[in-house]
């Protein structure tokens, strides 16, 4: 088990990268170097943790063993190149949407080390789920540090087909999104049936949460959960006889699930 971790390099340190590098401040670090030329990311500093605009602010004798690619896909190919210096030596973790191994390989020299991730927001309050996959040239080490990297948001599954990673993007990737939305379609529902704003955004945030945290408490299914819940000829049997019609929820969420693959699949040849 890794107690402490190693020289990283972070590459971005927009909302991703930020949960992640607090996590790992959890974990301890060594060093840290965080690059990004925003002003927010100053914010990043302290406690190991250095802040540099550019790559040729990186310190010379800086050598990290792993660096985390948490920069947004459609930069990718301005910001990963420069990198390929570090090839021979470290450990390459990318939470790019849609970046393929093999496409980073291409910009990085065949002989990189690469995992390709993708974490979720509750990353932020570590909370998260990611999905990763190692390429070929990572070692049984770098995978255990990759593991210890991206558990510290949450937890963390590796699977060995990398083509998965573009539905998993499309579910849990963009999951909370789809949640908050629920939340928002349900508070602007309470409002339409006179409750009062205030009680319907509260309504509405506390059913979610209490929600899920009976759902991640119970060994049953979330199908079970629901069934539990559905009365016969009652209220919520009468709201699911519209909501799960062939042509409501079931069609939109495939839907949504496919658009939302087929465009992870796209950045990945996009630059």
């Amino acid at each position: 088990m890794i107690t402490r971790l190693p020289p990283l390099l972070l590459v971005g340190g927009g909302k991703m990268g930020a949960a992640m590098l607090a996590g790992w401040r959890e974990r301890g670090i060594t060093r840290v170097v965080v690059l990004d030329p925003g002003a927010g990311a100053q914010a990043l500093a302290g406690d190991g943790v250095d802040i540099v605009a550019s790559l040729a602010d990186v310190p010379a004798d800086f050598a990290p063993q792993a660096i985390v690619l948490a920069v947004k896909p459609q930069i990718a190919a301005i910001a990963v190149p420069p990198l390929a210096r570090f090839a021979g030596s470290a450990l390459f973790v990318s939470i790019m949407a849609g970046k393929t191994i093999d496409w980073l390989a291409a910009h990085l020299g065949g002989n990189a080390a690469i995992v390709r991730a993708m974490p979720n927001t509750p990353a932020a309050i570590r909370q998260g789920i990611t999905v990763a996959c190692a390429g070929p040239a990572v070692a049984p080490t770098q995978r255990d540090l990759a593991e210890t990297l991206l558990a510290a948001v949450g937890a963390i599954e590796f699977v060995t087909a990398e083509k998965l990673l573009d539905p998993v993007t499309a579910v849990s990737g963009g999951g909370p999104a789809y949640v908050f939305l629920l939340v928002e379609l349900l508070e602007a529902a309470a409002i339409d049936q006179g409750i009062p704003p205030q009680l319907a955004t509260q309504l509405a945030r506390q059913t979610i949460i209490g929600a899920a945290g009976l759902l991640a408490a119970s060994p049953e299914s979330a199908a079970d959960l629901r069934r539990a819940v559905t009365s016969p000829n009652g209220t919520t049997e009468r709201a699911l006889a519209i909501l799960m019609a062939p042509d409501s929820w079931p069609h939109a969420i495939n839907t949504a699930i496919d658009a939302a693959t087929a465009r992870s699949r796209a950045l990945g040849q996009e630059g």
